[in-house]
């Protein structure tokens, strides 16, 4: 067995550590007893990439580094839509979170479009209103009786038509908005979040969950049957340090 992991803009969308997301899938595909590739994909590859994939992958930036890939997703859009629309299992992060989203409202009234595959949109935060910035502890029904934790760290505001596809319960922390207690979004397989830290590291569930996920996809698809269970991981340590983060919160 063997997943294909799509690593969008990772030469532009890599702040706070997210590059260790990409790190615990291979890691964890590799103790599973799973092949797994890393395939980078920027400005430079062809969009049509992003459909081969078997997870895919996009953190956040700065703002300058957010609008170079904003305009390069007017054309790998079309592509990365379609492949979370048909299931594709993936993790986006803060401001890859928010370009799948309708659109980001600036402070000064400016709209930036999304590529509208979440139902959602995002604005600036008003003068006066803290940043949202600190560490996050979470619940979600997707993974029961665990409190999943992370670091947040954005300036805008999300809101969600539907809140019942929200990805967690904030238990500490801000979330989407820091007014509805509602963190990211859950579509598809697609995680959107604004939990960085890295997340999966920290909650090593979620990572097993989009290998899973993928695998189902991919062999499904091809009308084959996988050949052999999947190894179980030991996750006492990545259970210890989260207990640990919780307890200080």
């Amino acid at each position: 067995m063997k997943i294909n992991i799509g690593w969008l803009y990772p030469d532009l969308m890599n702040t706070y550590g997210d590059r260790g997301n990409i790190i615990a899938l291979s890691h964890r595909a590799k103790m599973m007893g799973i092949k797994s590739a890393v395939n980078k994909i920027s400005i430079n590859e062809p969009g049509d990439l992003i459909l081969k994939m078997d997870i895919l992958f996009m953190g956040g930036a700065q703002d300058k580094q957010q609008e170079i890939v904003n305009q390069d997703l007017k054309n790998k859009g079309l592509f990365l839509k379609k492949a979370i629309n048909d299931g594709v299992p993936g993790l986006y992060v803060c401001g890859a979170y928010q370009f799948l989203g309708k659109y980001y409202k600036e402070a000064d009234g400016k709209i930036i479009d999304g590529i509208g595959v979440f139902d959602l949109y995002t604005e600036s935060s008003k003068f006066g209103d803290p940043r949202c910035i600190g560490n996050i502890v979470i619940e979600s029904t997707l993974f029961p009786k665990i409190k999943l934790v992370g670091f947040e760290n954005h300036g805008g505001r999300t809101y969600l038509a539907d809140k019942k596809q929200a990805f967690a319960t904030v238990f500490k922390g801000y979330g989407n908005n820091g007014e509805d207690k509602t963190e990211g979004i859950y579509f598809k397989n697609s995680f959107g979040t604004y939990l960085h830290g890295p997340i999966l590291p920290k909650n090593p569930e979620i990572a097993d969950y989009l290998i899973e996920k993928a695998l189902e996809r991919k062999y499904r698809n091809v009308g084959v049957e996988r050949d052999r269970p999947l190894k179980k991981i030991n996750n006492s340590w990545e259970e210890k340090a989260r207990s640990w983060v919780i307890d200080r919160l």
